[in-house]
């Protein structure tokens, strides 16, 4: 009897576990990557006992900590009319039971527009990484910094609800514009983000006795998220968690690679040069253009096990034969052209010995600087062949099966719902390539 098949939150805490217990850090990776590393373990901990995060986001004054307290169902945060109370992040958990989950938190956030922008995209990518879902709350048409922030949200492939506090303030055909020119403003990369009209704190005319009418805090008006939070939740709540433990994962990943690359780039470039100044010898002293082409080929081999072992990346099996097809393909015109060239200055430079007894040696004059250009290309193609293949270790270690960052491919790829969750992330391979330039030997 064939066993069911694991839903896709299993599949991904049974390859996260698999990932954690086969990653191996040095003293110095444990030391450079110690925050990126506790967040991941942080996050897996609360994968593992199901505990989910909402973090509700957005700029000073927009109601936050009222729109938290009103799902609280009490004044757990300060509020204040003079806005900006929140000043640190701030956790409260949600008493609501949610099927298949031990437990939901609740993050009040500083306001987004309090600070500048660059320390405003650190926050909003900090958040990201910490929460399973966002709340981005605004109090009105979508302004600039609404927009870079849900602009950083989306990018980091983190599923945003977008929530219009104060409600209360539009009589419903206003409401209803408002809401249309809210929608007409979004990112392109954004048309089913969910979009709910809440008043967290109402505030109602109430007749005083001395006969002055003043606005006191009605009830809140929170229901329609409540239940849209407790449907989604109960639907999809253990894969949201196990979607951000991938990202966290992946992120971690590659930060790890990327420091391997930084750490290694100077070595892998005396080794680089070391491989070059072999094979420019030995195709400077070989008369034999056979004996040449066969002496590169062993040196780049060499050599790109030499980058493996370097980078401590190990690739076995079909990885391996891919990682040697791409590198022979893009190695496919430097090898043409190599061989036509080495083969011509080859038959050259034969020729010229050849005709030195006849020349009274005078033909031999013209030999070393065909002998000097072969060196040159040969050193030229090494080079060339270390960078190529520096570049596809990491790529081809980052797309492997067993990397959280190929899961999640595969899956958005697959599966309509994650990939209307993960967005616009991972980055593409035009993006990735750009930031591994400088990082290349």
């Amino acid at each position: 009897m064939l066993e069911p098949t694991p839903s896709t939150p299993e599949r991904c805490r049974l390859l996260l576990n698999q990932w954690q217990d086969q990653l191996t850090l040095s003293n110095r990776e444990r030391s450079l990557l110690a925050g990126e590393f506790i967040a991941l373990q942080r996050q897996l901990q609360r994968l593992e006992q199901r505990r989910l995060r909402i973090a509700v986001f957005g700029r000073v004054g927009v109601g936050k900590s009222s729109l938290v307290n009103a799902l609280l169902g009490q004044d757990v945060f300060a509020t204040d009319v003079a806005h900006g109370c929140t000043r640190n992040l701030q956790v409260a958990c949600w008493e609501q039971p949610i099927s298949k989950l031990s437990a939901v938190e609740l993050v009040d956030t500083p306001g987004i527009d309090e600070i500048a922008a660059a320390g405003r995209a650190r926050l909003a990518a900090r958040v990201a990484l910490q929460a399973d879902l966002v709340l981005l709350v605004i109090d009105s048409d979508l302004t600039s910094t609404d927009l870079q922030a849900l602009q950083v949200l989306m990018h980091s492939g983190k599923p945003v609800v977008l929530v219009l506090n104060r409600c209360d303030c539009w009589p419903d055909d206003q409401q209803k514009a408002l809401l249309a020119s809210i929608r007409r403003r979004l990112p392109n990369a954004t048309p089913q983000l969910k979009l709910l009209a809440v008043a967290a704190a109402p505030r109602e005319p109430q007749m005083r006795s001395d006969g002055r009418i003043r606005s006191d805090i009605g009830s809140p008006q929170v229901e329609s998220l409540r239940q849209s939070l407790i449907t989604l939740l109960t639907e999809q709540g253990e894969l949201l968690l196990a979607l951000n433990g991938l990202r966290q994962a992946d992120r971690f990943s590659k930060s790890l690679q990327r420091s391997r690359l930084e750490h290694s780039k100077t070595a892998a470039q005396g080794l680089i040069g070391r491989f070059a100044a072999l094979k420019a010898s030995g195709v400077a002293a070989n008369p034999l253009v056979l004996l040449d082409l066969a002496g590169g080929l062993a040196c780049d081999t060499a050599l790109v096990m030499q980058l493996c072992k370097l980078y401590g990346i190990q690739i076995g099996g079909p990885a391996a034969r891919q990682l040697l097809t791409r590198i022979s393909g893009h190695n496919a015109l430097i090898g043409g052209a190599q061989l036509g060239i080495q083969t011509s200055l080859s038959i050259l430079r034969q020729i010229l010995l050849l005709a030195a007894p006849v020349t009274a040696g005078l033909s031999l004059a013209p030999a070393a600087p065909v002998a000097v250009a072969q060196a040159a290309l040969a050193v030229h193609t090494t080079r060339r062949t270390g960078r190529i293949t520096a570049r596809e270790l990491l790529r081809a270690s980052q797309k492997h099966g067993g990397q959280p960052g190929a899961l999640l491919q595969r899956l958005a790829a697959n599966d309509p719902l994650v990939k209307h969750w993960i967005g616009e992330w991972p980055e593409t391979p035009a993006v990735e390539s750009q930031q591994l330039q400088a990082l290349l030997p």
